[in-house]
């Protein structure tokens, strides 16, 4: 047991049950281990939930939204409030959690709890603004609008790589539009899921109100009930393209909703006339941060012919003097990969790179020692190499040569998937080709800045195989709500649209 390391503020323990259903702990399905991959050890034990306490915990959000969907927006909007006051008190241990159990630097793990904390601002804001347009009637004395109501229970599916910011951008913005919620959180990292979810019983259960956050640790077969299940209106997955398929066909076989965050495989563009300090600084994040493991995490980089020698020598330095190692050393840049499945996965994308042709510039190797370490690698590639068009959750970044912005686009949009994409370029005419009908195909598409790291405040997502879901910020809510469309008669009158006529004689 390693569970000294788990902040003792947090109130874990190295048995943990992993259901919570109406406030209820239990668990008596198959066991978790939660493993640190910066040493391979055991942080704790989980008891996963069995078929019967995930089909029970689902009809206790389906029983407690009968009362949740009838309390004012508003007030609904306060919970959270209070939710997110505890996510600011717990940030500093929470974070650690999130780094000791995923190996994201500390920073970054702190950061995913900042990012709870926001969402849960916006959700507030969110509470008291929700509304729908009124649309003028072609009939006299008539009125018509739209409005919005609670959709139902959600079942939210989430990944390792951001074991608790992901579940706010559904649970949170979910519990203000009136519905509850079932989390299954990935079985590589549920401590952190427990932890949120004792600081959402903290808030909820003095009010009566333990029902409205759920949870449900296990494996694959628990994730295939709830998007089976339908009382789950919608099932929100964010995870690989495979796993997004199998939800996809399971919820629209019984004519539910899914909001689908699958894989990406973003590319930045980067022209002559580019900030080349600027572009590095991006670079660097995008493919470094999280060791790879981001859905937006920058995997290839598209860079015009005059730049691309200067480029690959400085991305070579820079890779060479990144810091791997301890996530909670304040000077390590990137951490561990999840597992050793990460970690062949790795191995066997570089051997192909090369097997077909690619150079390795630096990196390439698995490092030895306790934990789940490889090296960041960067790899000069062409083409037609058709790694490159494969997304591998690891710390590979792809560099290639091309002629000019068309080729870049081209190159750029020639993959399966279509999350995030950016270009480098002080023109704004090649900037605003990029923006445009003709440019990125991608659910995010920015100018001078990276593929990774965005606000809550815009609507994420992608197209393509990354499933086109939109979550967080914009108008994202609407996805966990029906949409009615209202028409008043206020006059004496019935007449009919479209001109037609229906009298008696």
């Amino acid at each position: 047991m390693n569970t000294c390391e788990i902040p003792p503020e947090l109130d874990l323990h190295p048995v943990e049950a992993g259901v919570c259903s109406n406030g209820n702990w239990s668990g008596q399905g198959e066991e978790l281990v939660s493993i640190n991959p910066a040493s391979s050890e055991e942080l704790a034990r989980v008891a996963g939930a069995t078929p019967e306490e995930t089909l029970n915990t689902i009809q206790d959000a389906y029983d407690s939204f009968e009362n949740w969907k009838k309390l004012p927006a508003p007030r609904r909007g306060e919970y959270i409030r209070l939710i997110g006051e505890e996510l600011r008190r717990f940030k500093e241990p929470l974070g650690k959690l999130v780094s000791l159990e995923c190996g994201k630097v500390l920073s970054e793990g702190e950061g995913e709890v900042q990012e709870m904390i926001d969402i849960a601002d916006f959700a507030v804001g969110l509470s008291r603004t929700i509304g729908g347009a009124t649309l003028p009637s072609e009939r006299p004395d008539h009125r018509m609008f739209e409005q919005w109501h609670p959709l139902g229970p959600v079942g939210v599916i989430t990944a390792f790589n951001f074991p608790v910011a992901v579940w706010s951008w559904n649970a949170l913005v979910a519990a203000i539009c009136g519905d509850t919620i079932v989390w299954k959180p990935s079985e590589k990292t549920p401590l952190t899921a427990i932890a949120v979810q004792k600081i959402c019983n903290r808030v909820l259960e003095p009010e009566g109100l333990a029902g409205v956050f759920n949870l449900c640790c296990g494996g694959t077969e628990t994730g295939e009930r709830i998007a089976a299940d339908e009382r789950l209106p919608l099932v929100s997955a964010t995870g690989s393209c495979r796993m997004g398929r199998e939800v996809a066909v399971a919820v629209a076989g019984r004519m539910g909703r899914s909001l689908l965050e699958l894989g990406g495989n973003n590319a930045i563009i980067i022209l002559d006339d580019a900030d080349v300090d600027l572009a590095l600084r991006a670079v660097l994040f995008g493919s470094l941060g999280t060791a790879g493991q981001r859905c937006t995490t920058t995997r290839r980089v598209l860079a015009q012919k005059k730049i691309f020698p200067t480029l690959a020598k400085r991305l070579t330095e820079a890779f060479e003097s990144v810091i791997v190692g301890d996530p909670l050393d304040p000077k390590t840049l990137v951490g561990p990969l999840i597992d050793e499945e990460a970690v062949n996965t790795f191995e066997k994308a570089v051997a192909a790179a090369r097997d077909s042709g690619g150079e390795i510039l630096t990196g390439g190797q698995v490092i030895e020692g306790p934990g789940f370490f490889v090296q960041p690698t960067l790899i000069k590639a062409g083409s037609g190499m058709e790694i490159v068009r494969e997304e591998t959750f690891a710390p590979i970044l792809y560099l290639l040569e091309t002629d000019g912005l068309d080729e870049a686009i081209s190159a750029q949009n020639n993959v399966r998937q279509g999350l995030s994409s950016a270009i480098f370029t002080d023109s704004v005419r090649n900037a605003e080709r990029f923006l445009s009908v003709a440019g990125s195909d991608c659910g995010i598409a920015n100018v001078n800045i990276g593929t990774s790291g965005a606000e809550i405040g815009g609507a994420f997502g992608g197209e393509k195989e990354t499933g086109g879901g939109r979550e967080a910020g914009s108008d994202s809510w609407k996805a966990y709500m029906r949409r009615q469309t209202c028409t008043i008669n206020y006059g004496t009158e019935l007449p009919l649209a479209q001109g037609v006529r229906f009298d008696l004689e």
